[in-house]
This record gives C-alpha cells, sequence and structure tokens, in this order.
C-alpha cells in the first residue's frame, strides 16, 4: 500500500504561510512592502485589535488588472522575477510570490484595486484560499488590501498571539523599519480609529525625529552623528549617536539597498568604532544606510528577507569602522554647544547632570522616605559619581535579590531595634557607619532608601493601596507611539501605586495624580524615567514590569548623595532596612551593606 501523497493545495498554503506569516506584524510588513514595490507615494495602514480582527492597507500605487489581482493570490506568482539570474539584481522589496497566497490562506482578505488606465477597478474576495467573489467595482487608482480575522483557520496559531498591546508594539516596529527607509513617502497608521503616526514626506532625518522625537525632550536627531562615506564597493551613510547619549537598550537599525537587515557582525564593527567611549553595558543608537550593488548581496537566505549575506563582509566591516570612527573622531575635536539644553535627566544615564546641590527633607515622624526635592536637581555632588550607579544585574534573572558568594553579614541586633542614634555616623554624607558583631558597617544611604521604597511600592501595587496626591494643575505627558502603547499596558500597575493619568489625544497623557512619596516633584522625568527603565531592562510579564515600575519609581524619589542626615533619620533608615529580609543589595543587584572587619581593621595598624 502506498503511503506517500500529495497535500491539498489550502493545506500546503497554509504549512507555507506558517514561514512567512507569523503574526500581524509579518502579515503588515508583507503589504506595506507590496505598496511600495507598486510605486506608493501615500500609504495608510488601518489596524483593529492589534491586527487580530482587521489589518487593512490602502496605497496609491499603479493598481493591478482584473486578471493580475487574480493571478496575485496564486503562489509564486510575481511580476518581480522571470529568470533565477534575477534574483542577483534585485531592487524590489519582494519577490518570492509568496505572501499574498500565505496571507489568504490564514485569513478573509478582500481586495479592491484599479489602475490609472482603466475606469472600473476589480474586487476580490478570498477566505482560507477559496475565492469567495471576483467583480467589477468603482475604486480609486491604487490597492486597498483588508485582512479580516488572522489565522481564523488556524486556532492553535491564535491562540499563541500574545496580548493586543505586545502585539501593537510588534506591529509599529515592523513599520518603522519600512518608514526609516521611504522617508519620502507619505504614511499613515490607524489604530482603533486613533491616529497613532502620521509621517509625512521629508528627510531621514526628519522621520528619525518624527518616530523617536518627543515634544517634552530634548531632540533626538540633535544627538546624533551624521556619517557619509563612497567607495567603489560601497556606500555607508547614515547617523550614529554621541557616545555621552549612549542607553542600554538602544535604536539600531541597518538598512541595504531601502531593506532593513539584521547583521551582527556589521553591529560588532560599530561597536568596535565606539571602544573605551562605552560605559558598561551601553549601546549606540545608530541609523545606517548601505548602498550596494545587488550582484554583491543575497537576499534569499530567509522568508523574512532580513538576513542578508554580503560577498565581502570583512571589506564592509573595515568600511564601516573607520566611517563611524572618522564622524565620532570629527564630533570629539569640535563638539557642538547647545546652550538650550533644559531637558529632563534620564537617571541613571550619567548626562547632562546639573551640579546643583539637593534639598531633601525626611520627616521621622511618619517615615524617613518622603523627599521634596525637584527630581532634575537630585543628582550626586561628588566626583566619581558616575561609578555609584554600576551596570545592573541582567534583566532575565528570575531572582529579584541574586545570591551573591560572599559571608553572610551577621546582623547587629534584632530588626536594629536595639540601636540607637547615638551608634550611628554618616561620612561625606553618601554612608551611614555603624559597629556589627564583627567589624565596622559601611551602609550606602542612596541604595538602603532604594531598597526600602522598593519594598514599600511593591507592596502598594500588589495589593492596590498606593496613596495619591492630586495636582492642582495637570502637567502633560508627551509621548512616541511605541512608549504610548507600552504605558497603556503599565497603566493598572501605575494607578495601583498612586498615578491618576488620563490620555488627552493619541501621543498625549494628561497627569492628574501622582503618588504622595513624589510631594512637590515633577511627575513628568519620574514617568520617562519608569518608561525607559522597563524598555531597557526588559519585561515581558507583569511580574517583571511591577518590579521595574516600583524600582525606578524607588530610585527616582530615594534620598541622594550629598545629603546629611540627622541622627534621627539615620535611625529611622537603618531599622527600616534591617527588617527586610534582602537588606544587603538592592533588588537589582547592587550592594547596600559593606563590612570592614576586625581582622582587616587591624592588619591596617
Amino acid at each position: 500500500m502506498d503511503v506517500i501523497h500529495l497535500l491539498p493545495d489550502n493545506v500546503a498554503n497554509q504549512i507555507a504561510a506558517g514561514e512567512v506569516i507569523q503574526r500581524p506584524a509579518s502579515c503588515l510588513k508583507e503589504l506595506v512592502e507590496n505598496s511600495l514595490d507598486a510605486g506608493a507615494t501615500r500609504i495608510q495602514v488601518l489596524v483593529r485589535d492589534a491586527g487580530r480582527t482587521v489589518l487593512q492597507v490602502i496605497d496609491n500605487g499603479c493598481g493591478m488588472s482584473e486578471s493580475d489581482a487574480r493571478l496575485a493570490f496564486e503562489r509564486h506568482a510575481t511580476s518581480k522575477i522571470r529568470q533565477a539570474q534575477d534574483l542577483f539584481s534585485l531592487r524590489t522589496m519582494g519577490f518570492r510570490g509568496e505572501a499574498l497566497p500565505s496571507i489568504c490562506a490564514v485569513s478573509q482578505v478582500e481586495m479592491q484595486t484599479r489602475r490609472a488606465e482603466d475606469e472600473t477597478g476589480t474586487l476580490l474576495e478570498i477566505h482560507g484560499s477559496d475565492v469567495i467573489r471576483q467583480e467589477v467595482c468603482s475604486c480609486p487608482v491604487g490597492t486597498n488590501i483588508k485582512v479580516s480575522n488572522l489565522f481564523f483557520n488556524v486556532p492553535v496559531r491564535r491562540k499563541f498571539l500574545k496580548t493586543d498591546q505586545t502585539e501593537l508594539r510588534n506591529l509599529l516596529t515592523e513599520f518603522y523599519r519600512i518608514v526609516l527607509v521611504y522617508p519620502k513617502t507619505h504614511f499613515t497608521f490607524v489604530h482603533n480609529d486613533e491616529i497613532l503616526l502620521e509621517l509625512p514626506s521629508g528627510s531621514e532625518k526628519q522621520r528619525i525625529e518624527a518616530i523617536f522625537g518627543n515634544p517634552s525632550r530634548n531632540s533626538f536627531t540633535a544627538n546624533l552623528v551624521e556619517i557619509s562615506t563612497d567607495t567603489e564597493l560601497v556606500s555607508i551613510r547614515g547617523f550614529v549617536s554621541k557616545p555621552e547619549n549612549t542607553t542600554r537598550k538602544a535604536e539600531q537599525y541597518f538598512f541595504v539597498n531601502g531593506r532593513y537587515m539584521r547583521h551582527p557582525y556589521f553591529q560588532k564593527a560599530v561597536l568596535t568604532a565606539y571602544s573605551g567611549m562605552l560605559p558598561g553595558e551601553y549601546q549606540p543608537s545608530f541609523f545606517i544606510y548601505f548602498d550596494i550593488s545587488p550582484e554583491a548581496i543575497d537576499v534569499n537566505i530567509h522568508p523574512t528577507k532580513t538576513e542578508i549575506k554580503f560577498a565581502d563582509e570583512q571589506t564592509i566591516f573595515q568600511i564601516l569602522m573607520a566611517s563611524v570612527r572618522e564622524a565620532l573622531g570629527k564630533f570629539t575635536l569640535a563638539p557642538q554647544i547647545d546652550f538650550d539644553t533644559r531637558g529632563s535627566i534620564d537617571i541613571p544615564m550619567p548626562t547632562n547632570r546639573p551640579a546643583s546641590a539637593p534639598q531633601v527633607t525626611i520627616d521621622p515622624n511618619y517615615n524617613p522616605f518622603h523627599t521634596r526635592e525637584s527630581f532634575a536637581n537630585r543628582q550626586p555632588s561628588v566626583k566619581g559619581w558616575d561609578q555609584l550607579y554600576a551596570t545592573p544585574a541582567s534583566p532575565k534573572q528570575s531572582v529579584i535579590y541574586p545570591d551573591r558568594m560572599e559571608p553572610e553579614v551577621p546582623q547587629p541586633a534584632a530588626d536594629g531595634e536595639t540601636l540607637t542614634a547615638d551608634s550611628l555616623w554618616q561620612y561625606a554624607d553618601k554612608y551611614i557607619l555603624m559597629s556589627g558583631e564583627n567589624g565596622l558597617w559601611l551602609i550606602n544611604q542612596h541604595r538602603a532608601h532604594v531598597a526600602v521604597l522598593y519594598a514599600q511600592l511593591s507592596d502598594q501595587i500588589r495589593q492596590d493601596q498606593g496613596a495619591m496626591q492630586q495636582l492642582l494643575f495637570p502637567e502633560v505627558l508627551h509621548l512616541p507611539a511605541d512608549e504610548m502603547v507600552l504605558i497603556a499596558t503599565l497603566l493598572p500597575d501605575l494607578r495601583a501605586i498612586g498615578f491618576d493619568l488620563e490620555q488627552l489625544t493619541p501621543d498625549s497623557y494628561s497627569v492628574q495624580g501622582i503618588p504622595s512619596q513624589l510631594a512637590n516633584q515633577s511627575a513628568l522625568p519620574v514617568l520617562q524615567h519608569i518608561l525607559t527603565e522597563v524598555r531597557e531592562r526588559g519585561a515581558g510579564a507583569r511580574e517583571e514590569w511591577q518590579h521595574q515600575i516600583a524600582l525606578a519609581l524607588a530610585e527616582s524619589i530615594a534620598i541622594p548623595y550629598g545629603k546629611h542626615l540627622s541622627a534621627d533619620e539615620r535611625l529611622h533608615l537603618v531599622q527600616s532596612l534591617l527588617r527586610l529580609p534582602q537588606y544587603r543589595h538592592t533588588p537589582d543587584g547592587k550592594t547596600i551593606v559593606s563590612v570592614l572587619t576586625d581582622e582587616e581593621i587591624g592588619k591596617r595598624f
């Protein structure tokens, strides 16, 4: 009995679709790229429920004839190539003829299309590879494709889609990769009838600013340095961030011949150019565009076409590294001075820190953690302050307080209750000194306060009992589209901790109330710091982003270095610290307590 048989076309299409269409973002990528190949100058993306219900792309491209419209949904039907040799002279985004048949195999598709020379257009409706109808219709020039109920006939795939917020962020990420390389095309992104992005035609730098800029912060592109190199092998242009403006999770984009690509080898070239300039695990942002002969690259090695092989990678590596070094060298030798830098501070970024001394008070009758200084002025004022913000533990660890291979430090008294104010001293307005059973304890007062606040704030989030202080004059928080999606995810926990936020426009929130711990501080830099920490350190599950919210807020309102504490304030802080189950390290793994043993002290004499 024969056991090998041919699969039906619809089953084969569903299997093949698994490689090309993995989530709504994959569908968006393929449809928008087809619009660009059709010569569109205006493209609208309409999304409902993060693409689960509807994902629609409308363009003013060349459109299709009636026969082409029907043939476009057949597998391996394409207008981009005719023979295998054409693969090595590609200038279009698509070429395999797999996208449309893969999409219609796992969704319900309706398309309207018309060419400029035709008086009427074509309406085509396909459900799961089955043609429902094809008829003449009236429509504008271009193509309008509406994809509904993605994975309706593959429930297992639909079940593995993430939350709407996560899928929307994936959609925006894919959208950014396209719009950054086509600044001359007008793009609009609408989600649930709200315009999240309106990107008019402009220059590459204007497009970068439109996406990543923020009206409430300094200009994003003001922190970029332009690179430009033209050789016989490759032309390289774009922008890289200044060394002092690097972050732990930077915006990094490579494009080749108008196509986004991932390339770890070229990323290493950029990082090598920054050698010796990057603190800790900080990364530079870059937007680098390669223009190279199509014969020198191979884009046909992965279905998503984001992995590209270069014929002479080593030479391009050297050219890229030299180009970035040259740009950074010019900036270092002749830095631009901006006399209008008044933006907020993104702690713990070691940049733009004012030198003014902080003013903070602690009320021992309530708790020692009620700070009242300006967030922007609460900065280290001692030499070597950047070393105090050591690189945090990896965000991927599952334990908040990591185990350290250190001898256990004995506690000087049960919960510190037998301590007295006279037994504690303050050194350099940074450390609290106390005598322990086996030596001299050195306690970092800022980190101790962070640990105590973190425990308090974490309980408030879990119990939804954060104390709120209403603002007489609400503040307006402006955010880019991806951070608007992120803050929507965090909103329940931000409210639980004491923030009262109300969305004003698609790119802004009104801050009506703040946690009582913030007192008279501005909420905007604190919220921006929370968003930055969640993005840079990573937060996939709710428990992780609750941890990041509590930690970021604790870091924002903790007593600063350089603050003199009264005897009662020192006592209250140390007692509160010793009540914690883990008082030796902050939640992100920084040392709070260090012990100078009797033996070590004896050796000095």
